[in-house]
């Protein structure tokens, strides 16, 4: 009896986790298009429900009676699973992130490992479906995802290392807590930004899209998906999208800690405030969707081994040396 209460608890906190990430890949996607919409001078989504909210849900319904149509010359099983894996995969992530101190679904002491370890596994379910649809645009287009998110999640790795000299643990809560003094872009805005950049190819964003360019690949890997295996590419790659601008908040931007310890600010819900930061990278997100041009493939693959590879190597140097001499290196062990 015991164990049955200790997992309908367990159960219930994964529902509470699993139902808020969904209405906000929903949320995040109207305003995604409403941004867009901004920048070109239209109004973009603005007629189902009050400013168009609900457009999302009747997008979701027409993919859900959508008919799901399998190639006769597919993988079945293969092509039926990677829509699945690449969802999931997306979806349990979240169990480390922490709104505050006391809201986290799993408190582990290796929580950035499980988050690089999960994430790098993301990839799979692209390669999958990309393969499974024995077409050529899907096959194309997962080839230049594979090579696309190994590149840059070697980058986002030493990023990340940068982050836990500073703070000497790989506790997701610590390398919050260690920001009381100072949020971490400060000293560590190079860092920042490539983190930003790299995120956004590792997540297939324009202007590195090319996995799933139109002009080229009709729509790469999704090409030969329908109905609601399509739609699960797409939770997938928006709670990919809240899962990387999550990290960028914990990693650079305090968490849910306030800009400033002053009265107005420091009795505002710590939850709040992550979602506020949150949010913050999504717009960056967004703008840079609607400004930013496409790059080549030879231009991407470029700027991420012989721009960003070598100055993160050169950063996590500084910032050993710095820390070292100054003897500011964290005590505790990871």
């Amino acid at each position: 009896m015991e164990y049955i209460l200790i997992l309908s608890n367990e159960l219930y906190k994964i529902i509470f986790l699993l139902v808020p990430i969904l209405v906000s890949v929903a949320l995040i996607v109207w305003l995604d298009r409403r941004i867009w919409g901004f920048v070109q001078k239209r109004k973009g989504p603005n007629v189902v429900g009050p400013f168009g909210l609900f457009q999302t849900l009747a997008d979701a319904l027409k993919y859900i009676f959508k008919e799901i149509i399998v190639p006769a010359s597919a993988n079945k099983v293969v092509f039926i699973l990677a829509p699945i894996i690449t969802m999931t995969l997306a979806l349990i992530a979240w169990a480390v992130i922490p709104l505050s101190e006391t809201l986290v679904l799993s408190d582990i002491n290796v929580g950035i490992l499980y988050l690089f370890a999960v994430s790098s596994l993301g990839v799979y379910g692209i390669i999958m479906g990309g393969w499974a649809s024995n077409s050529k645009y899907p096959f194309l287009g997962a080839i230049r995802s594979a090579a696309q998110m190994v590149s840059y999640e070697v980058s986002i790795g030493i990023i990340i290392i940068n982050v836990l000299l500073c703070v000497g643990s790989l506790n997701l809560k610590s390398i919050v807590l260690a920001q009381q003094n100072i949020w971490f872009v400060i000293p560590l805005f190079p860092m920042f930004v490539i983190f930003f950049i790299a995120s956004l190819a590792e997540t297939n964003r324009p202007p590195f899209d090319l996995p799933e360019a139109e002009a080229e690949l009709v729509a790469g890997y999704q090409t030969e998906y329908s109905g609601m295996m399509y739609a699960m590419f797409w939770l997938g790659e928006y709670a990919n999208i809240l899962l990387m601008c999550a990290m960028g908040s914990i990693l650079f931007l305090g968490g849910w800690l306030p800009p400033l310890d002053i009265y107005p600010l420091n009795i505002v819900p710590a939850p709040i405030w992550m979602i506020l930061k949150i949010v913050f990278l999504f717009l960056l997100f967004a703008l840079v969707k609607a400004i930013v041009p496409r790059y080549r493939y030879d231009q991407l693959m470029r700027l991420g081994w012989k721009v960003f590879l070598p100055f993160s190597l050169i950063y996590v140097i500084l910032t050993a040396s710095f820390l070292f001499y100054f003897e500011l290196l964290p005590t505790r062990g990871f």
